[in-house]
């Protein structure tokens, strides 16, 4: 895709092996934080998830890869070992991790298939929390895969020597092309909304490549699955979450820990895309993951997709647009755009617009102008009186960027009226072009000690 650029400046290290081998865990350990939901259900992990960490002091970027099943039950996991397979082509350092006892089937046709890369290949023996079960672990010798490392993920055991053999073989690489200098402050975009709706799609339309795993069952995505881009000669993370569901419907702990991720990552980006399926229009669920997020004074672009038009209809969009609107006028600052992240429809202008929205909640206006502002809409439309006594707006200032805040020093708070406060924010809004992002503004009684 033109004008995409994937991060591969760093070390790729990929973990695979075979389902339920306790990978997410090792994965979790050497991240050094809690980062793949980890479950004794075999088929947890079903994306490639990305980290950027360090291993030994070397940046890499680390992937925890789905479980390689011998034999497929269905498409879904033929589409997981697929995602899990390409995720090696690109590796620099693949850490193969098998069990402490008989190789199964599966560990043997994984392994089948990782012959080509062999010189690769670190072999790593999990659930190895004895000194005796270290002596097991030499039985893998025979793979002539390399000298087996024995470890147990879960405890933190035995990691020190898989380090030094990351950073041997680290030593021995060579460098990898760096991405553009010019990138500047990488972009998070953390994409939310109902299952199905069509987030990962989007994901792989925007990163240029398949990091998310698609698939039409609702609820694919588990883990916050992040990739990268350069796009509009920006550098983008793209965090991709589990669709959030009603909370009634949150039964099994994994989609549990998947939705309280999904939030998280929502509050951690700098502007998340919240898609809603132009086929059902905007959900309760829509609603709540938007409430939490304007709580927060989080900035929020919705892309109404599945609009499967090159050029959309105004007309019917200008409808669809009104009734979200109309449901959900919290948002109406927000920017709604029709894309098809199928078809590729509405993606350049979406992320234009997402970059548009970060640069405006960065912006930080001077205080000497915004009271020279101040005095201008005063002038033409003053506060309103109550009981014959005026309100008064002696001064504003701008308390912070990411979420933009302001205070209003005024002469009583207490009975202020909300519609001035109201006309305040949108004078704001237009004046010094905050018109895709929330805007807050807060009324303190008393005046600032710079007009004393």
């Amino acid at each position: 895709m033109s004008g995409v650029w994937v991060n591969h400046s760093k070390l790729r290290v990929v973990i695979t092996g075979r389902p339920n081998v306790g990978k997410s865990t090792l994965f979790n350990r050497l991240c050094g934080r809690r980062r793949a939901i980890t479950n004794p259900v075999p088929g947890v992990t079903r994306d490639a998830l990305e980290e950027e960490c360090r291993i030994g002091g070397i940046p890499v970027t680390l992937i925890d890869t789905g479980g390689v099943k011998a034999d497929f039950e269905d498409s879904f996991d033929r589409l997981v070992a697929e995602r899990a397979l390409t995720a090696l082509e690109n590796a620099d350092i693949i850490i193969l991790l098998l069990e402490i006892g008989t190789l199964t089937v599966e560990d043997e046709s994984l392994i089948a298939k990782l012959r080509r890369y062999s010189n690769r290949i670190i072999p790593v023996v999990n659930k190895a929390d004895t000194v005796e079960k270290d002596y097991q672990a030499s039985e893998y010798y025979a793979l002539g895969l390399g000298t087996p490392l024995p470890v147990s993920a879960a405890h933190g055991r035995g990691l020190e020597k898989l380090i030094e053999a990351v950073k041997a073989r680290a030593e021995h690489l060579p460098p990898n092309p760096d991405g553009p200098e010019s990138a500047g402050r990488p972009l998070t975009i953390a994409l939310a909304g109902r299952p199905n709706a069509g987030k990962s799609t989007l994901a792989n339309q925007i990163s240029g490549r398949e990091a998310s795993l698609v698939s039409e069952i609702a609820g694919t995505t588990r883990d916050t699955v992040i990739s990268a881009a350069y796009r509009n000669n920006r550098m983008i993370r793209i965090i991709d979450t589990a669709g959030m569901r009603r909370r009634a419907k949150v039964s099994e702990d994994i989609e549990y820990y998947s939705v309280n991720r999904a939030i998280q990552a929502m509050f951690e980006a700098d502007v998340t895309i919240l898609i809603i399926d132009a086929n059902e229009g905007l959900t309760d669920q829509d609603k709540k993951i938007s409430a939490q997020a304007v709580k927060k004074g989080h900035t929020i672009v919705m892309a109404l997709n599945k609009w499967d038009e090159a050029v959309p209809d105004k007309i019917r969009l200008k409808k669809a647009e009104d009734k979200i609107r109309f449901q959900f006028p919290v948002l109406e600052w927000a920017p709604l755009l029709p894309v098809s992240a199928l078809k590729g429809y509405g993606i350049e202008n979406l992320i234009k617009t997402v970059i548009k929205a970060d640069s405006q909640q960065n912006q930080r206006i001077d205080t000497a102008k915004l009271n020279r502002a101040l005095m201008e809409w005063i002038s033409l439309t003053p506060p309103p009186t109550r009981k014959g006594k005026p309100f008064k707006v002696k001064y504003i200032t701008q308390v912070s960027i990411r979420p933009v805040r302001f205070i209003a020093f005024v002469n009583r708070k207490e009975g202020f009226p909300e519609s001035y406060r109201r006309f305040l924010v949108n004078q704001i809004r237009r004046e010094f072009n905050f018109t895709l992002i929330p805007v807050d503004l807060s009324i303190k009684e008393g005046q600032n000690e710079k007009l004393r």
